[in-house]
């Protein structure tokens, strides 16, 4: 369903009235709010169906010469949904976070979890463009008038954009953002995914113990934020293990042929290759490296960007055995989880991956916040309310914020399977 169109991005309703949903529980206790109502207590007696009437308000929202407090008794939740859904590798994070976010938002309208606050997506895809990232965003600030902004998807996008939501105090999460320091632009800034340097350390020591690693090559991209920040928090964790560095190598977004790089590691004889890179260009890497046959035996250690499903149909057997660390993986023995796999794979056919599962519970946190606020349009009581959430109960399980606006939660190591195309958890050491 459209929300029309602005500049050189569309913005789009989360909800469309054709879909019917399971709408389960999703919250356990919470600091300082206690649990939500039931779906139950709070679903009235009406003549219209909750997203029929979100439609009803969306479309008279928008006809010309109405505003949005016409369209109807109830308060809309402006929310900006800033992801990459083209771009290369980033739409493979992008398209699951606002697939996953949408689903949220649907569930919660539909429950009437916030009373007669509905929650209205304007989303809006940046193409993984850095200028047209900051171009939304200011859209969304300005002219939009959004409460907060969940996205982007890049890292490299986020340091652009995220200073602008700072200055305006808006409240910003994100759920694909691991490059190290990136909440450090302000305290507005949040973030689900848990960042490379709180992951990477505890997958090498895996590989170090598992495998018996002990000489090491990198390849990283060099003008992406996440990778080189990957390969920075990478570097130390090599150093601090007391490993043998053989060789580091390099390339370009848009490389796509790594013969030259992947030669010479290859002479160097390494236990492991460690990779800085996204999704579609460490594919291509693995893919390669079996072309050239490299010795099985051989490690690869991926980083955040690596998790996803795309990976495994990019690279094929090729993705059996790497090693990454995530919050999250598809399996995750938790009752939240399972109901999310199910619910998000009844809508659209596919297992999520971590994206996905980070930007739901991102969807939630922000929605709780606004319930505790109260408010639509005070950015500034959301932040705070959403800073004060330490008891959340959601997909990735029961977390709360660092002093630096992480989700504190522990990592797991997870070992990909080429064949059933997914990530596992990694077998005990």
């Amino acid at each position: 369903m459209s929300c029309g169109a602005h500049g050189s991005g569309s913005l789009d309703t989360a909800t469309d009235p054709r879909r019917a949903l399971p709408c389960p529980s999703r919250y356990g206790s919470a600091a300082g709010a206690g649990r939500f109502p039931s779906r139950s207590a709070l679903m009235p007696p009406a003549r219209l169906s909750r997203r029929q009437a979100i439609a009803l308000s969306a479309a008279v929202a928008l006809a010309p010469g109405t505003s949005l407090g016409q369209a109807g008794a109830g308060k809309v939740a402006k929310i900006g949904l800033v992801q990459s859904t083209t771009g290369g590798s980033a739409a493979l994070y992008g398209t699951e976070q606002k697939q996953a976010i949408e689903l949220a938002f649907d569930e919660i309208n539909d429950a009437r979890t916030l009373g007669d606050i509905t929650l209205r997506a304007l989303h809006a895809d940046d193409g993984a463009d850095r200028g047209q990232t900051v171009n939304i965003f200011q859209r969304l600030i300005r002219q939009d008038k959004v409460v907060a902004i969940l996205g982007p998807s890049l890292s490299n996008s986020a340091f652009a954009a995220d200073p602008l939501a700072e200055q305006a105090g808006i409240p910003v999460v994100a759920s694909s953002n691991t490059a190290p320091n990136l909440t450090k632009i302000g305290n507005f800034i949040f973030r689900t995914s848990v960042p490379e340097d709180q992951v990477f350390p505890t997958v090498l020591a895996y590989a170090v113990k598992k495998h018996g690693v002990k000489r090491v090559a990198l390849v990283y991209g060099l003008d992406d934020a996440l990778t080189r920040g990957a390969h920075d928090v990478q570097r130390k964790a090599v150093q601090d293990l007391g490993l043998e560095p053989v060789g580091i190598e390099s390339y370009q977004r848009g490389d796509v042929d790594f013969s030259a790089q992947l030669t010479k590691i290859k002479a160097q004889k390494p236990d492991a290759i460690i990779l800085g890179a996204l999704a579609e260009e460490a594919a291509a890497i693995l893919r390669q490296a079996k072309q050239l046959g490299f010795d099985e035996k051989v490690v690869f250690v991926g980083c955040n960007a690596n998790i996803s499903a795309k990976l495994f149909e990019l690279a094929g057997p090729a993705a059996n055995g790497i090693l990454v660390g995530a919050a999250w993986f598809a399996g995750y023995d938790h009752p939240k989880s399972k109901a999310f796999v199910e619910a998000y794979r009844k809508r659209y056919g596919s297992t999520p991956d971590i994206y996905a599962a980070q930007g739901y519970d991102a969807a939630y946190l922000i929605a709780e916040a606004i319930r505790r606020a109260d408010t639509v349009t005070d950015g500034r009581a959301v932040r705070d309310k959403l800073a004060g959430i330490q008891d959340f109960e959601g997909v990735l399980g029961r977390f709360g914020w660092s002093a630096e606006r992480d989700a504190t939660v522990t990592p797991k190591v997870l070992i990909g399977d080429g064949q059933a195309k997914v990530f596992v958890a990694a077998p005990a050491v």
